[in-house]
């Protein structure tokens, strides 16, 4: 699941993109590269997010190689995700 695009379906936040950058058994960890940075992610629970089978591949490799992720690569994510869908 990390890599991916979630959005949320629960809070204040719903409706809101984000990339899965972490999960454990109950949470996942998302960031917006702004006001969920990388450093500080949102912990949210599973079932309170809807998971889009959409990977961004720069990101998914720079998890999978344990490189750091940097803000601006993922809000240049989301907004190539976002530009796509209209």
């Amino acid at each position: 699941m990390t890599g991916m695009f979630a959005t949320s379906r629960a809070g204040h936040d719903k409706g809101k993109l984000y990339i899965i950058i972490e999960e454990s058994e109950e949470y996942v960890y998302l960031t917006d590269g702004r006001l969920k940075p990388v450093d500080r992610p949102k912990k949210k629970k599973k079932k309170h997010i809807q998971i889009i089978r959409k990977v961004d591949e720069t990101i998914q490799f720079m998890i999978e190689e344990k490189k750091p992720i940097s803000n601006e690569m993922v809000k240049r994510a989301i907004k190539e995700y976002e530009h796509k869908l209209v």
